[in-house]
C-alpha cells in the first residue's frame, strides 16, 4: 500500500487545486491572497467592471506578479529577455555562409 500526501489549497470552503507539495501549495495560496487584495482594490476604483471581469484581471495580475513589478517600479519591460527564452531556429544550408578551401583547413 501507498501513502501520497497531497496538498489541497481551499477558499472558501471550495477546493482550489491540489499539489504534491507544500511550497507549491503555499505559492498558490499567496497567490490567491494577492489576487483578492487586487479585485477588492480593482472593485473599489471608478472603473466600472462585472465581477467575473474583476475576478480575471485579478487573477492575470497576481499570476504575472513577477513580470509586473517592474513594470509598476517605473521600469521599462525588457522585451530582450523574452526573446532569449525562445528557442533559436536553426539555419539552414543555404542562408549558412560557404567555407572555402582556406578556411577548412
Amino acid at each position: 500500500m501507498a501513502v501520497i500526501v497531497k496538498y489541497i489549497v481551499v477558499r472558501n470552503g471550495e477546493e482550489k487545486m491540489t499539489f504534491a507539495t507544500k511550497k507549491e501549495a503555499d505559492a498558490y495560496d499567496k497567490m490567491l491572497d494577492i489576487a483578492d487584495n487586487l479585485f477588492e482594490f480593482l472593485e473599489s476604483s471608478k472603473i466600472k467592471l462585472n465581477e467575473n471581469q474583476l475576478e480575471d484581471i485579478s487573477l492575470l495580475l497576481a499570476e504575472k506578479r513577477d513580470k509586473l513589478m517592474p513594470i509598476l517600479r517605473g521600469i521599462k519591460p525588457n522585451k530582450k529577455a523574452a526573446k532569449k527564452s525562445e528557442p533559436k531556429k536553426p539555419e539552414s544550408k543555404e542562408s549558412a555562409p560557404q567555407k572555402t578551401k582556406a578556411q577548412k583547413k
